[in-house]
């Protein structure tokens, strides 16, 4: 055996390997609050750093084109009983690599190049994959777009049911990155049925939620449910799609030979173990603690005068729109003062929003990475006043070096694998 296959990474590459003890240690010593990230668990990181990733696998269980795929195949039989318990679905593909390739595959499915998609627009919580031009979805399919009441912040659901009439469209797409507010995935569908259209739910960020039962499931409504499978659900990066038995053939013909190569079948162990992880009961309490963690959030800024699109959140996410309460503080500039005293959260469009995708005029502030390493509601309370603290003085020295103590103790006291 050479010795490049044995040696640990200190010796064959220091440098990638200090990188990686820096983002341990950056990831200890910050308070993850991006809506989107999360922390899995050591067994998670295990399986996606195993010999699989050696492993190509093209094709799916029992019908691969490569040889010695034996194991690969038992790990995705496992990845897909899971899912298909965990969802409730009756056909499940964990291959893709991406939630924006899981709607790829979607698309590619069930559309044509040319035909017509509805879905939510980008500054109002939507997501590049569901048709922005800068996308694939935008370049290849016609597109139209509903909004949120701009009075209320929910989605205007007779609008687009009355959008939906006037354009016709073969795909309605529900989901976000950035609404926090339930989805009524019914609504949606019969706005779909009226037309003839498919139904994609996105569940990319409460695919953790919807399993354990604390948001509204689409599966079994919507005619395609994408998700992420390393957000709320806390299993190996990537992408999964649930379907009913009539779609999956062309799903699954879609996502390989169609948009994918091979696997990547580490990611595939780490959603397996993944999803196990979540089958337990304590995987419950932990998104009932997500959502209620955020709504504590919402509800600590709301009595220091922030402004939240909605009013507040049903999930896990808090969107707060600084144009009534700070109109010069930029979401650029915010995330930056929080990111100073180690709280890490992304600026982000809002309804309405005038200024560039790149400067924004509001955070997006999400409670899945606290709630993992152990938040409840009073060290959220106690946070959430810390982030106003911040962003009610970004630029005061003496409260940037208290409040950066502060996060420094949560930190500690609240390590993720034991400590930087």
């Amino acid at each position: 055996m050479t010795s490049e296959l044995t040696d640990p990474l200190q010796e064959t590459d220091p440098q990638v390997r200090a990188a990686l003890d820096d983002e341990r240690a950056r990831q200890e010593s910050t308070l993850g609050m991006i809506a989107s990230e999360n922390h899995v668990s050591e067994a998670v990181l295990e399986a996606q750093g195993s010999v699989l990733t050696n492993k190509y696998a093209e094709g799916y269980p029992g019908s691969r084109y490569y040889g010695g795929c034996e194991y690969a195949d038992e790990v995705e039989r496992l990845a897909i009983e899971r899912a298909t318990e965990l969802w409730g679905a009756e056909h499940v593909n964990v291959q893709p690599h991406s939630g924006t390739q899981a709607n790829m595959a979607v698309y590619f499915a069930a559309l044509d190049p040319g035909d017509r998609i509805l879905s939510l627009n980008l500054t109002h919580g939507g997501h590049l994959s569901h048709g922005h031009h800068v996308n694939f979805s935008g370049q290849l399919y016609e597109v139209e777009q509903y909004d949120v009441d701009p009075d209320s912040g929910y989605i205007d659901y007779e609008g687009l049911r009355r959008m939906t009439e006037e354009f016709e469209p073969d795909v309605i797409v529900s989901g976000f990155s950035a609404y926090p507010r339930e989805v009524d995935f019914e609504r949606v569908q019969a706005a779909a049925d009226d037309v003839g259209a498919f139904h994609l739910a996105d569940i990319a960020h409460i695919t953790g939620l919807v399993a354990a039962g604390v948001h509204a499931s689409p599966v079994g409504v919507a005619d395609f449910v994408t998700g992420s499978t390393h957000k709320t659900v806390r299993a190996g990066r990537g992408g999964i799609i649930m379907t009913e038995e009539e779609h999956a053939d062309a799903v699954d013909t879609a996502v390989f030979p169609g948009g994918q190569g091979g696997p990547l079948m580490h990611n595939v162990a780490g959603k397996a173990v993944g999803f196990k992880e979540a089958l337990q009961p304590a995987f419950v309490d932990y998104a009932e603690q997500v959502v209620s963690n955020a709504k504590t959030l919402a509800g600590v800024l709301r009595e220091r005068g922030f402004s939240l699109v909605s009013g507040g959140t049903d999930t896990h996410l808090v969107l707060v729109d600084l144009r009534d309460s700070h109109p010069a503080l930029t979401g650029a500039d915010a995330e930056a003062a929080l990111d100073e005293v180690g709280v890490v959260v992304n600026k982000n469009t809002v309804p309405g929003e005038t200024r560039s995708p790149f400067v924004t005029s509001g955070v997006r502030i999400g409670t899945p990475g606290i709630t993992t390493r152990g938040f409840g509601e009073s060290e959220t309370e106690r946070l959430a006043e810390l982030v106003a603290d911040v962003l009610d003085a970004p630029d005061d020295e003496a409260t940037i070096d208290r409040v950066g103590e502060e996060v420094d103790a949560l930190c500690a006291d609240y390590p993720v694998y034991g400590g930087a």
